[in-house]
């Protein structure tokens, strides 16, 4: 399956019913309370990537795709020092955009070849290449790995 395959098939599975066209399941703010939103094609038009790593929540090392976080912010125009990550249940976080330029972090929307839905995590969740540096081993970094991304907000 392609990952552009399996973003279709993660709108076709949220909340058991076909998702609209063009629903939005991103959304980011910038300082200034500008939003750009996104919907699944706008985000699959972005570059895609891949990371295969272990998580603190999976057994195993898993294979993620989707853009980079900091290729999605420059898309969203977005310049900032730190963003706060909100997820569908309202977890919060805020984390250094630093982290986005000094490691490949992206905006998984598949793993395993499988697009990503509420149940497992989705549709986006953030991931660390987690094995490719033994800092991302911290726990504070893991607190940063936020799943079933709604938004992203400047600071």
């Amino acid at each position: 399956m392609t990952i552009r395959a399996g973003v279709l098939a993660l709108m076709a599975l949220m909340g058991g019913a076909p998702v609209a066209k063009g629903q939005t399941i991103l959304d980011i703010v910038g300082a200034d309370g500008s939003a750009v939103a996104y919907d699944a094609d706008r985000l699959a038009a972005l570059p895609q990537h891949r990371i295969v790593t272990h998580t603190s929540v999976t057994d195993g090392p898993q294979s993620f795709a989707g853009p980079l976080m900091r290729d999605l912010l420059a898309d969203a125009g977005i310049s900032a020092d730190s963003v706060l990550a909100i997820a569908l249940n309202d977890y919060e976080i805020a984390i250094p955009t630093a982290d986005f330029t000094r490691f490949d972090v992206i905006a998984a929307m598949t793993m395993n070849d499988q697009a990503l839905t509420p149940r497992d995590k989705g549709p986006i969740w953030i991931v660390y290449p987690r094995d490719d540096h033994a800092e991302l081993q911290d726990i504070m970094y893991d607190h940063r790995w936020v799943w079933q991304l709604r938004r992203l907000e400047a600071q």
